[in-house]
């Protein structure tokens, strides 16, 4: 790499890193207020869509901070299974991508 494609990526995760902790930071609130609403309505329906908000809330959080991690360590970007690039397209479709897309599909079976 150049010093002007290394300034770049550094621009560039500093960029992301920024949007992913604004992320981080809606979703706990989101997980406050779902966490701290207990209205019964009576309908199982409601009860499991609430839980499955909270479910879905909780690994968006877990993703956005292992991301966060993985930048400050130093290894975002590299796929966690076969250590090659993850292309920056998918990274700018799916910020918290673990794997390229190859060991994606294999990780999904």
């Amino acid at each position: 790499m150049t010093i002007d494609t290394d300034t770049a990526r550094q621009r560039w995760l500093a960029d992301l890193r920024g949007s992913l902790t604004q992320d981080f930071t809606t979703q706990t609130a989101r997980l406050r207020e779902l966490s701290e609403l207990t209205a019964d309505t009576g309908d199982p329906g409601d009860a499991h869509t609430h839980s499955a908000m909270l479910a879905t809330t909780r690994n968006t959080l877990e993703q956005i901070g292992a991301a966060l991690k993985r930048i400050d360590d130093g290894t975002y970007g590299q796929c966690e299974k076969c250590e090659t690039a993850i292309p920056v397209e998918r990274l700018e479709v799916l910020p918290q991508a673990r794997f390229c897309v190859p060991c994606q599909q294999k990780h999904n079976g």
